[in-house]
């Protein structure tokens, strides 16, 4: 257990206690509510519910927590999982449905770091123990590419092409009705809901998020569009067009129809990485790299084709 005490920021004047909390010590919104309603967060030296709000300059007292011990990497070969490229460097593969890119407290599922130790694959040792070599993430029940560095230079520069924005991510999403314009960006910030931890929503304080697309064939009741990310922020493209009222089709997370997902049989959002493009760091040639659609993906396409 560690004890911190500060003066709550200019910036956090008349926020929820546990949102408070957990923008400055960097906890989950819901480790950051049990902390307060076990008394842990001591504002001017006494306790305070959860929902009130903190104004600038009052004290925090907060116990933080024991850290979490990283978990062990096992290598675990991932069924489905195939490496579309690979040199001294950097590994790009083709990720299926239920896999995380590492491992993390109460995930129990297959990894794509545990994937590339059972073939043999060694990656660079830079990051978070459980997360070395990896630059960029899926969501579980995203398919498609994303790199891994394998040295410690690459790495490095991998890092910094994400942070600066130059590495060219695209994605094709099916999302509900039709998009108007056609073609489009959305310029929206995002941060976890104030209510569901596990989901995130537009919020006028969150961090800048922009996402462009482009409508590349439409259906009676959804649309194939083309998705390019300026910035990656957690659920980003779900988030973004559920806010748009037109939802990832079969994500029922952030407000798809369940009746049209069951009827296309998906049982996850239609979310693929594409495309994904970058300059090599060290032959500072650019390579490009395009997944084709997994089949759960492409028999919902296919239905929604025939059905127009």
């Amino acid at each position: 257990m560690t004890a911190r005490s500060l003066p709550v920021p200019d910036g956090l004047d008349g926020m929820r206690l546990d949102q408070a909390v957990s923008r400055l010590f960097g906890l989950s919104r819901t480790a950051a509510a049990t902390l307060v309603e076990a008394g842990d967060a001591l504002v001017d030296g006494f306790p305070r519910p959860k929902s009130d709000k903190v104004s600038a300059g009052a004290w925090l007292e907060v116990t933080l927590p024991a850290p979490v011990t990283a978990q062990a990497l096992e290598p675990t070969p991932v069924h489905g999982m195939k490496i579309v490229y690979s040199d001294d460097d950097i590994v790009v593969v083709d990720k299926p449905v239920g896999v995380a890119a590492h491992p993390s407290p109460g995930w129990t599922g297959p990894t794509v770091i545990g994937g590339l130790a059972a073939m043999g694959q060694n990656v660079a040792t830079s990051g978070a123990a459980e997360r070395q070599g990896v630059v960029h993430r899926l969501d579980v029940g995203t398919t498609g590419l994303m790199a891994v560095a394998k040295s410690e230079m690459a790495y490095s520069a991998l890092k910094r092409a994400f942070k600066e924005r130059e590495v060219d991510k695209r994605y094709h999403a099916i999302v509900q009705g039709h998009l108007d314009p056609l073609r489009g960006t959305i310029d929206a910030p995002i941060d976890r809901h104030p209510t569901a931890d596990y989901r995130f929503a537009v919020m006028s304080d969150g961090k800048p998020s922009v996402t462009h697309y482009d409508t590349l064939e439409a259906f009676r009741s959804a649309s194939l569009i083309d998705v390019k990310l300026e910035t990656g922020r957690t659920h980003q493209i779900r988030v973004h067009f559920s806010a748009m009222r037109h939802p990832c089709v079969g994500d029922i997370t952030y407000g798809a129809d369940p009746t049209l997902s069951a009827r296309l049989g998906l049982h996850r959002q239609w979310l693929h990485a594409r495309e994904l493009a970058f300059v090599h760091p060290r032959t500072q040639d650019e390579v490009r790299f395009v997944s084709d659609y997994p089949e759960d993906l492409g028999y919902a396409l296919g239905v929604l084709r025939d059905a127009s």
